[in-house]
């Protein structure tokens, strides 16, 4: 039995670079979440912070989704 060792430090450190990010982007749409119900002003931040936690969570969202896409050969028949 052989090992690629140079692969498998590949998809080990995709890996971890991809999940270190998800985590990035979720608390950052946490944050701009957080920045959307403390601000009480009406002059476009709330709005602006809301765009961007929307924009975060559908980022996250869709790379979940993309994952156990690829996970499942079923889907991609």
């Amino acid at each position: 039995m052989h090992i690629d060792w140079n692969s498998l430090g590949k998809v080990a450190m995709i890996s971890i670079t991809i999940a270190v990010s998800i985590v990035i982007i979720f608390s950052l749409g946490v944050l701009a979440l957080s920045h959307h119900d403390t601000n009480t002003d009406h002059n476009g931040h709330a709005t602006l912070a809301l765009t961007g936690a929307i924009l975060c969570f559908t980022t996250c969202a869709t790379v979940v989704l993309y994952s156990i896409y690829l996970i499942i050969p079923q889907l991609h028949h």
